[in-house]
């Protein structure tokens, strides 16, 4: 096996050598608009294949065709792959970053678009989440091939294009396609924790449909929005009912609903129509999401009124599941938090986490499966999926240094 404590000297030099390179590459990868919605990402992948291939690694581009985008409300995505084979037989490592961000809202300091430092930060969207580790994983592949170490194993960077949107067409589209067939998988993350588990989430679109009425004899109609009190109430109901559902998963908290969207009616002298909610539920680790769709809508079905004239539909608009630790995780677990804690000086341990994000897709499909990368503590913090979201160099430099580590460990020969 090689020697961590041996390696270690050669993958930091490696890592001082490249740094500035390697703060310009994600530089350029936060300058290349990405938002999601509306997801029109193939031309951003494209551009950051050739900044890839300029660092002299060859890049497979893999277009998903449009009848897996329209489902996602995606326009364009093409994922890319890196793969580099080292010695024979050992374990092939994928290592997942997304490069879709969402749009970056008002209320910023700097351009988005800028990547400008200050303070010894990065400041522009995706620049935490998660281009930063389009450059973490690709600058420690980098120095493990300059530190010439003697391995054995095969390291594939996706990078790919619609967490934002689920992952379905990224990471599960590149898993369905046999495109990849991983032993074990790193996803983007913050530097201080390694994460195991996350929740999941549905999304539910609930359509109550009435009858219009002249507003002077409302009971002519069928009215959708009185219809849609009953359901409401319930569902606030069950939201501090979930209050006292909580995960036996350290750092996931209890399960959560809220209604983020509501629409309908015709105008101010009409008795509405239609009304359309739409609702956002995050499973613990422990739940079933088919399990808990099946609970919510017939909770939301005897919650409607039995009145005439009036449906209640239930449509899913998304479901993913929540990650949940595969037997073999503790292979990624212990060398990353071993190394993790030498590099930054701070205790680093395994948690969860109260989001959801693409990872999950490697676990379904049975590949032991963990969160690690460059960033702060939370994404409070880095102002992830907010105004000024940004990045401390010095977490990208260390998370490098934690990849490269575990890389060369993994790796080694045998």
């Amino acid at each position: 096996m090689t020697d961590a404590s041996a390696a270690a000297p050669k993958l930091a030099a490696a890592i001082d050598a490249q740094f500035d390179t390697e703060v310009a590459f994600l530089a350029e990868m936060v300058r290349l608009p990405t938002d999601n919605p509306p997801g029109d990402c193939a031309p951003a992948a494209e551009a950051a294949a050739e900044l890839v291939e300029a660092l002299g690694f060859p890049v497979e581009r893999h277009p998903v065709p449009e009848a897996f985008l329209r489902p996602y409300g995606m326009r364009s995505v093409t994922n890319l792959v890196v793969r580099r084979r080292f010695g024979a037989g050992g374990p092939v490592i994928a290592l997942n970053a997304h490069g879709d961000v969402v749009p970056p809202g008002d209320g910023w300091t700097a351009d988005p678009y800028g990547a400008e430092i200050r303070g010894g930060a990065m400041y522009g969207r995706g620049a935490a989440v998660s281009k930063s580790d389009f450059a973490t994983y690709l600058f420690a592949l980098k120095a493990i091939e300059a530190a010439d170490l003697p391995l054995a194993g095969t390291v594939e960077l996706h990078l790919t294009y619609d967490e934002e949107a689920g992952g379905f067409v990224g990471p599960q589209w590149l898993i369905a396609q046999g495109l990849t067939k991983p032993d074990l998988a790193i996803s983007a993350g913050f530097s201080y924790a390694v994460t195991v588990a996350h929740n999941g989430c549905l999304h539910l679109e609930v359509l109550v449909r009435g009858h219009q009425a002249h507003a002077a004899m409302p009971e002519s109609g069928a009215d959708a929005l009185e219809a849609a009190t009953p359901i409401l109430a319930a569902l606030y109901a069950e939201r501090h009912r979930l209050a006292a559902v909580v995960s036996a998963e350290k750092g996931i908290g209890s399960a959560k609903l809220t209604v983020g969207l509501i629409s309908g009616g015709i105008n101010t002298n009409v008795v509405p129509d239609r009304v359309a909610l739409r609702l956002d539920r995050r499973l613990i680790p422990e739940e079933d999401g088919e399990a808990v769709e099946a609970a919510l809508i017939a909770l939301i079905e005897a919650a409607a009124p039995k009145t005439p004239g009036i449906d209640v539909e239930c449509r899913r608009i998304m479901l993913a599941e929540p990650l949940k630790p595969l037997a073999g995780v503790e292979r990624l677990v212990d060398p990353l938090t071993r190394h993790a804690t030498t590099v930054l000086g701070v205790p680093v341990e395994a948690t969860g986490v109260p989001l959801y994000t693409d990872a999950r897709h490697y676990a379904a499909a049975g590949v032991p499966t963990v969160l690690y990368g460059a960033g702060p503590r939370s994404i409070l913090e880095a102002n992830a999926h907010s105004a000024d979201e940004h990045l401390q160099l010095a977490d990208l430099k260390a998370a490098t240094n934690v990849i490269a580590r575990t890389l060369a460990e993994l790796l080694a020969a045998r």
